[in-house]
């Protein structure tokens, strides 16, 4: 199969915690540490999970400049619902969300371990949302596939909260701020998605070129990075008031929320820092954000 081929296919015993008593207890384990930074992640076509490219080692680079966490809170583009739930079995399925690729693909096993006591925790921050504890979903390919990369001794236990389909862009912002305390406890978020996401309008021919974009998905790239840079993300919040090139670029918005989630956590302005920002195939972004 090659690479214009894997483009078309993209195109297409459980334990839960649920009382105060539990949510507490998880503070004591995981006492006040070194202040993690939050990751958003363009984690593109599925392929990027078996592939060694320039954007699998952007992952793995950025994965050793920063401190390894003790857990991961990952908001993924691939788990979009109605309501908000999170991941709160001890031992979660490898998803494997996607078809038409090769069977390698489909062969991976990514067996991190669950955290109930932290999905519990990501309850109650996140209240007064109500929150769904869920037994059923696991770790999705927007998951899996950049998370082996950065930690391909499956080592760090990982839950995933969904993207609630219902709410605004400001709702999903609010979120990030409310998850923002668990990162003094060594907790990692990190969002999976794609910034510019328009599978519609790939560049079959164009899919070997570097750094190609259509004009209107490189303008939707720049405009971003400019407000990320600035660190005002007013505009951010309301992508389809922001003319033409958003709109194509955010189709749905499903691939581009994760990064609010990330946006919304406490930083500086203007010290977002931006890597792997290449255009795949004229409709994609690979573009990446790393928050101190």
């Amino acid at each position: 199969m090659n690479r214009r081929q894997l483009l078309h296919a993209m195109a297409t015993t459980p334990f839960v915690l649920n009382s105060l008593t539990d949510v507490e207890a998880f503070a004591d384990e995981l006492p006040a540490s070194e202040r993690m930074p939050a990751l958003f992640l363009g984690h593109g076509t599925p392929m990027n999970a078996i592939e060694d490219n320039e954007f699998v080692q952007g992952f793995r680079d950025i994965a050793k400049k920063i401190p390894k966490p003790q857990a991961i809170v990952c908001i993924s583009a691939h788990w979009y619902t109605r309501g908000t739930k999170v991941t709160a079995m001890a031992r979660p399925r490898t998803i494997h969300d996607f078809y038409g690729f090769p069977q390698e693909l489909y062969a991976v096993e990514y067996p991190a371990a669950g955290d109930p006591k932290l999905a519990a925790e990501a309850r109650e921050l996140l209240k007064p949302v109500s929150v769904e504890l869920d037994q059923q979903w696991g770790l999705d390919h927007g998951a899996w596939s950049v998370i082996k990369h950065m930690y391909p001794q499956a080592d760090v236990p990982v839950v995933q909260v969904s993207v609630d389909q219902t709410q605004p862009a400001k709702a999903h912002y609010e979120l990030g701020q409310r998850l923002d305390a668990l990162r003094d406890r060594g907790v990692l978020i990190l969002g999976s998605g794609n910034i510019v996401h328009n599978l519609r309008k790939i560049d079959f021919a164009g899919i070997d070129r570097d750094d190609y974009g259509f004009d209107w998905a490189v303008d939707a790239r720049n405009f971003v990075n400019q407000q990320i840079a600035q660190g005002d993300y007013t505009k951010l919040l309301r992508p389809e008031q922001q003319g033409i090139a958003l709109r194509m670029a955010i189709p749905t918005p499903d691939h581009y929320l994760p990064l609010l989630y990330v946006l919304g956590t406490k930083h500086q302005p203007g010290t977002a820092k931006v890597f792997n920002d290449k255009m795949v195939a004229g409709s994609i972004s690979m573009t990446s954000v790393l928050v101190g």
